[in-house]
């Protein structure tokens, strides 16, 4: 088939690189020239993408980046893969409706347009396949296929993939989910019918609700423990060995990424606006986890005190800038930790080996402080060293042997100048 994927991120890459794989014909499309002309040349800009895995695909002309919508015409299916992020605390649309309004401009009747993108119920069926209607004079379920196939990227997972993470796949009619079905099940391994658009967007808000929610658990558990001085750590690995009724969740300086700090706010709008209602607890999940950074930045100040050591003016190296072991910046809580130790007066330093200095919103996320490499001396210079995402590819040992004081967020450290969150 020939394949459109708008968007060539996180998201969209890997689809449409699975998708030439399995021999469709594949047209990658993203307004960011810069992107488009890396993957033109079998380059990268993913971590987790190697540029060895595009280099094939060019080559053999099954996957073509682009950023001219006239080479979209033709298609047979077309994925959006595009940002859904908020603006003002409301869901902002604006990327997947321009890529909708596009793909209606080329669109050929018979064709099949999927959203993949993370949105509210209703969406698809409600703002998506009217939109297209109205710029193509055609009618959705009549003249063309429409559908809904929730994203399941974990690039921090890589056992993970696209190839083995079951794929919920859903369409406004049953000829569209048979369309939807019949794509999906070329590229991945497993695919799971919802009745439902409006089921299948729901479904994905759960998931990573549910995430958020648990995560938010255990951190305002790790700090009511510390309060108390009971090791919630020590107590999170007991609850972990019942084989039943408990999933395993631990604490950490915040919720990082595209998803976690921003699906959330999809699932309380939509109920609020359908119902006039809060959804408290997922309010309640957001205040805690928006405040850990705070937290953390308050910890370091405590520890350096007790340490005859003011944080005015302290060295601060803060241990990774990615969500562990990537190189995704997107709503870093690193971002934070620094606005609030900066503000504090601390000078602060940052190294992350995923993040080279010249990588695109790397300016943004270090927010004023000083990007470095955790050599031994960087370390040893340091007033605090803190652990606030654990990539493999951190030493820990040689940092608990050069670092005066760490403060760790992720358990990964241990030592009489160890402190951990």
């Amino acid at each position: 088939m020939r394949v459109v994927v708008v968007g060539q991120g996180y998201v969209g890459l890997p689809l449409a690189l699975r998708a030439a794989e399995a021999g469709h014909q594949v047209i990658g499309y993203d307004t960011d020239e810069w992107k488009v002309k890396r993957l033109a040349n079998g380059e990268t800009y993913i971590n987790s993408i190697p540029g060895a895995d595009i280099a094939p695909l060019l080559a053999n002309g099954t996957y073509r980046p682009t950023s001219d919508e006239n080479e979209l015409r033709g298609f047979d299916i077309a994925v959006i893969s595009v940002p859904t992020p908020l603006r003002d605390g409301a869901p902002d649309l604006s990327y997947v409706e321009s890529a909708a309004g596009m793909l209606a401009r080329v669109l050929s009747p018979g064709a099949t347009i999927v959203l993949e993108s993370t949105t509210y119920p209703g969406t698809t069926t409600g703002v998506v396949g009217p939109l297209i209607e109205s710029q193509s004079g055609m009618v959705a379920g009549r003249d063309f296929h429409l559908g809904f196939s929730p994203e399941r990227m974990a690039p921090q997972q890589p056992e993970w993939g696209l190839h083995n993470t079951p794929k919920l796949v859903s369409g406004i009619d049953d000829a569209s989910l048979e369309a939807v079905d019949a794509f999906y099940r070329t590229v991945v391994g497993q695919t799971v019918r919802v009745s439902g658009c409006a089921e299948a967007e729901l479904a994905k808000l759960l998931e990573n609700t549910f995430r958020f929610v648990n995560i938010a658990l255990v951190n305002e558990l790790a700090v009511h423990s510390h309060a108390l001085g009971v090791d919630v750590w020590e107590a999170i690995e007991a609850a972990g060995s019942k084989p039943f009724g408990f999933m395993k969740f631990t604490p950490g300086p915040g919720v990082a990424g595209h998803c976690l700090p921003i699906d959330p706010h999809y699932l309380t709008w939509w109920v609020e606006r359908g119902v006039g209602r809060r959804f408290q607890i997922v309010d309640s999940a957001y205040d805690v986890n928006h405040d850990m950074p705070l937290y953390v930045a308050r910890r370091v100040a405590e520890g350096l005190n007790s340490r005859a050591r003011s944080v005015r003016g302290a060295r601060v190296l803060l241990l990774g800038l990615a969500r562990r072991n990537t190189d995704d910046v997107r709503e870093s809580v690193t971002a934070r930790v620094i606005r609030e130790l900066r503000r504090l007066g601390a000078d602060v330093h940052v190294a992350d080996p995923h993040v080279p200095a010249e990588a695109l919103g790397t300016r943004e996320a270090l927010e004023g402080a000083r990007q470095v490499e955790a050599t031994p001396a960087e370390l040893a210079s340091a007033d605090v060293v803190v652990v606030l995402e654990d990539h493999d590819s951190f030493d820990f040992d040689e940092v608990v042997q050069h670092a005066g004081y760490v403060f760790d967020c992720r358990r990964r450290t241990h030592g009489a100048q160890v402190e951990i969150l």
